[in-house]
């Protein structure tokens, strides 16, 4: 699908009063839909199916939720947010590009 963001990180430390912190990367700022510039893909998967997946959200982790939960109820169809992406199951470009273009979102069609 995509490659993997480095989720970098301590993965050990000695220091006592060590305190971990991710530089807030889970509180990330989610612009607002204007300023959004997100891309809507088609991908092929063995067995003839389709996958929607929209990429290109910046924003937190609840917000993505939020919209790959609007998304999927307004295509009736499943899907999952994973790796700062939307998935929707099938062939929903359409449909996603009249959804978030009247959310106010600046969305294109993106080839594959």
């Amino acid at each position: 699908m995509s490659a993997k963001k480095h989720q970098g990180g301590i993965v050990y430390s000695t220091n006592p009063d060590f305190q971990y912190s991710d530089n807030g990367s889970s509180g990330q700022e989610t612009l607002s839909p204007g300023k959004q510039d997100l891309r809507v893909h088609l991908q092929s998967l063995k067995g003839n199916k389709k996958l929607t997946i929209i990429r290109g959200f910046a924003g937190s982790v609840e917000d993505i939720k939020t919209l790959g939960k609007k998304l999927k109820s307004a295509c009736g169809v499943g899907g999952s947010v994973k790796d700062d992406e939307i998935l929707i199951q099938g062939d929903q470009r359409e449909k996603v590009l009249r959804i978030l273009l009247n959310e106010g979102y600046k969305v294109k069609k993106a080839g594959g």
